[in-house]
């Protein structure tokens, strides 16, 4: 594996100049958009999670990512990874108001974006999320993987909603918490064929493999190729495995930026998180995480706005 932190790929340049950032920077994501809408009060009862405030309340979500924006993030993901057309579908809403919500989702995040701007003079990316065939069974299968169906379904599955996440003008999309072998293979189908540069993080299950079992650097494999897929990392995965997973990924993708965004170290159990929440060493390992070579850099489930800002603090300290 690659010595820590040496030679990491860095950031394209064509981000970088587009957050006015030195070559060399940390990039700092969002946190969990759920994470941010709980503590305002709202709670998910659909299959829909999160995505159900496009239809209830769009200034909600509005007002979520401007949260992490104010913290100093630059990079902050649409409210779209559970939004899938057969999601919308299973609560009833016809197929062409489903396309409408999900190009909303980008939409409400360049208004958050733009007016952020315009209150501190700094550049955002808007990353439209996708979410695995997980998230749309909405039974936690996202942390399991297995589904049981084949590469073929899953394409059929995802195409749809990310051809028309290409065209939302999003900045990037990003294919997230991604468990099984099979739905990365469908992906990177998908994604060689789009326009949008994007990124594909995992979901693992320890410090060396997907939750289906598959080694991160043979599903990070799949994607060398795909010039578009400039970022390979994982997310929503428990912070003390995430050293080893960098050295796994840029040891396979040695070209590819690594993007890390783990959960807060507590546990999914049957709709309720459970254990130990890792607050007390966020900031530790955010520098280790650093340091062993990510260069995008945010937080998951649990994780919100004060850890954010924290985040941007070691970020500009290491890069400043």
């Amino acid at each position: 594996m690659p010595d820590r932190g040496s030679n990491a790929s860095p950031v394209p340049s064509w981000a970088l100049s587009s957050l006015d950032l030195p070559e060399g920077s940390v990039v700092c994501l969002d946190g969990g958009l759920a994470t941010e809408l709980e503590s305002r009060g709202f709670r998910f009862e659909t299959p829909l999670w999160s995505a159900q405030l496009l239809i209830d309340n769009a200034g909600a979500v509005h007002d979520s990512h401007l949260a992490y924006l104010e913290a100093g993030a630059r990079i902050i993901t649409s409210a779209s990874y559970q939004a899938t057309l057969q999601g919308f579908a299973g609560q009833g809403i016809e197929p062409e108001r489903a396309r409408e919500m999900l190009l909303e989702s980008v939409r409400i995040a360049k208004r958050a974006r733009d007016d952020a701007k315009a209150d501190t003079g700094r550049a955002a990316l808007v990353a439209a999320s996708i979410g695995p065939y997980g998230a749309y069974l909405a039974d936690g299968s996202e942390y399991r993987g297995n589904y049981g169906l084949d590469a073929d379904r899953l394409e059929h599955f995802h195409r749809e909603r990310i051809e028309i996440l290409d065209q939302s003008g999003a900045d990037l999309l990003a294919c997230e918490t991604v468990p099984d072998y099979l739905e990365a293979c469908a992906l990177a189908r998908i994604l060689e064929e789009i326009s949008t540069p994007s990124w594909v993080s995992f979901c693992c299950r320890d410090d060396a493999v997907l939750h289906d079992g598959t080694p991160v650097e043979a599903a990070a494999a799949i994607f060398e190729s795909i010039e578009k897929v400039f970022a390979i990392g994982v997310n929503c995965t428990a912070p003390e495995h995430v050293p080893s997973l960098i050295g796994r990924i840029r040891s396979a993708v040695p070209d590819k930026t690594v993007v890390v965004y783990p959960n807060s170290g507590e546990h999914y159990r049957d709709g309720t998180w459970t254990g130990e929440r890792a607050a007390s060493r966020w900031e530790r390992n955010c520098r280790e995480w650093i340091e062993c070579g990510a260069r995008i850099v945010g937080g998951c489930c649990r994780i919100g706005p004060h850890e954010i800002r924290q985040l941007v603090r070691i970020a500009e300290g290491c890069y400043s």
